[in-house]
């Protein structure tokens, strides 16, 4: 407890360390105050007289104070925030009193201490999240963008992607964003190939071909992933931009269904085939060999092509393509084997695209399905390694690599 003439001597004090003390006492008593109002208005009167204190430190005691109380005076809190630069980043981040039209102004000419400290508020809204990014600054930018607590909307998100996505670490930071549309999220994707393609390490540990075809695999199983994300927005266009745009192509097709994305499969075959999604589902759930190939000939699929997506389809029902790697080496090599079958060797030029992309696929998923199978099976078992017997002949040696 502190007397009132006790209080006035600090006020009054030529130590900045004692007028600070009243500064803060000062604001104490005003926030938790329940008694008379004349004693109220000397309290407010004494924290406006404290805003013009020459010294930061009294100042500064005032504004800790008042810091984290939303009673506090509101024309109290706007001074400090137009205070020194210690004590306006202070309020600036944590006075629950501001709203987004007093920040507003600080977001589109302050400096960037200033808005550096309005990032880290407890809450931003979108509005304010916006107007951050869109001063256009690295660091205050991905900040924002990793706080996955503040909603962004996805046209911000979007732009963003258009104009910083060769940054590797914008591009990780907006590729976190659920917000982020279906398309910038893409290109993205497309930039980070670019970016894989072009490093050293990446090239020099992958031939080039190997390299081109787990780069391209990864772009399709992306863009299977995009597709099935963007089907639970509403009125999401991103099947619709491939099919208008031609970036839907067979294997991108092939690649959906054997990876097991089939809500991603279907509405691209309902959109090619102008035919409900749920319907176009239900048919390759459900409908026997001639409504399937009927549905794939509406979508515009040539004979062959739908022939082979039929067979693909009926494999699908059978096996779990999207989690069991050993299914879809089983389905892909089936398939496979059939074409070979079928066709006595002797592929159609049709078929080309979709018959290099199993083998494609029977490569890589046999490494994976193989991966682990011995070294499971020697636990198992106490039986020595088979070998053929030694003829005894002399072999050529290799030169040394």
């Amino acid at each position: 407890m502190i007397g009132y003439q006790e209080f006035a001597r600090l006020c009054q004090s030529r130590d900045s360390n004692e007028r600070g003390h009243a500064a803060h006492l000062a604001a104490l008593a005003y926030l938790d105050h329940d008694g008379p109002a004349d004693e109220q208005a000397a309290l407010y009167a004494a924290l406006i007289g404290f805003l013009d204190d020459p010294s930061v430190k009294v100042r500064a005691a005032l504004a800790y104070g008042l810091l984290h109380a939303a009673q506090a005076p509101r024309p109290i809190i706007l001074a400090l925030m137009r205070d020194s630069a210690v004590i306006a980043r202070a309020v600036l981040q944590y006075s629950p009193v501001l709203v987004d039209a007093d920040l507003i102004g600080v977001v589109q000419h302050g400096e960037t201490e200033c808005l550096l400290a309005i990032a880290q508020r407890p809450k931003l809204s979108p509005r304010l999240a916006g107007a951050l990014l869109g001063r256009g600054e690295r660091l205050l930018s991905l900040k924002v963008l990793k706080r996955m607590d503040v909603a962004i909307e996805g046209a911000v998100l979007d732009r963003l992607a258009a104009e910083q996505g060769t940054d590797a670490e914008f591009r990780g930071a907006l590729l976190a964003r659920r917000e982020l549309g279906g398309e910038a999220r893409l290109g993205l994707v497309k930039a980070a190939v670019t970016a894989l393609k072009g490093c050293r390490i990446v090239r020099g540990a992958l031939a080039p071909e190997r390299l081109e075809s787990v780069l391209r695999n990864g772009t399709d199983t992306a863009i299977s992933v995009i597709g099935e994300t963007e089907l639970r927005r509403p009125a999401s266009a991103y099947v619709a931009q491939l099919v208008g745009s031609d970036r839907l192509n067979t294997r991108l097709l092939l690649h959906a269904m054997v990876t097991g994305h089939v809500l991603f499969f279907a509405a691209c075959i309902a959109e090619l085939a102008e035919i409900a999604a749920p319907k176009t589902f239900s048919i390759l759930e459900n409908g026997g060999r001639p409504a399937l190939r009927a549905l794939f000939a509406r979508a515009g699929l040539v004979p062959a092509l739908a022939n082979l997506l039929v067979r693909l389809v009926l494999h699908a029902r059978a096996a779990d393509l999207a989690d069991d790697v050993a299914a879809r080496h089983f389905v892909v090599t089936a398939l496979t084997d059939d074409l070979i079958a079928e066709y006595d060797g002797d592929i159609p030029l049709e078929l080309e695209e979709a018959f290099a992309y199993l083998g494609e696929q029977n490569i890589a998923l046999a490494r994976q399905a193989a991966r682990g199978v011995m070294a499971a099976f020697a636990l198992t078992t106490d039986a020595p390694l088979a070998l053929g017997p030694a003829t005894g002949e002399e072999r050529l040696q290799l030169p040394a690599a």
